[in-house]
C-alpha cells in the first residue's frame, strides 16, 4: 500500500512516518488540540467549542494534524495512537461537546 510512497521518499531523500489510520486527524482542532467525540462525515466546516476557533474546514485541519503528528513521532519519537487508548506520553486533549455539530449549508 505504501510502496509508492516508499519509493518517492527514497528517491528525493525523504523519510515515510506513518500514523495510526485511527488518529483523529479532522476531528482534532489544530489550534488547540480539542478532539470532537463524534463527528459524522457530511459535517466538512466545524467550529471548535474549546477554544472558539471558526469554520474549521475539515479536509485542510486533517492535512495541518497528520504533518504535526509526522513531525512529532520524526523528531521527537511521540507514540501517535488513536483515543481509546491511555493518553499518558501522547497527543490528546479531549472532552464531550456538549452539543452536536450542524452541518453549515
Amino acid at each position: 500500500m505504501f510502496r509508492q510512497l516508499e519509493y518517492k521518499c527514497e528517491w528525493y531523500g525523504r523519510e515515510l512516518v506513518k500514523i495510526d489510520r485511527f488518529y483523529p486527524s479532522s476531528k482534532r482542532c489544530n489550534h488547540c488540540g480539542f478532539v470532537v467525540e463524534e463527528m459524522p462525515l457530511d459535517i466538512r466546516i466545524w467550529d471548535c467549542p474549546n477554544c472558539g476557533t471558526k469554520d474549521i474546514d475539515r479536509d485542510i485541519n486533517a492535512g495541518k494534524n497528520i504533518l504535526a503528528a509526522g513531525l512529532a513521532v520524526s523528531v521527537c519519537g511521540a507514540d501517535i495512537r488513536p483515543d481509546r487508548h491511555s493518553s499518558l506520553g501522547q497527543l490528546r486533549k479531549t472532552r464531550t461537546s456538549r452539543k452536536k455539530q450542524k452541518p453549515k449549508s
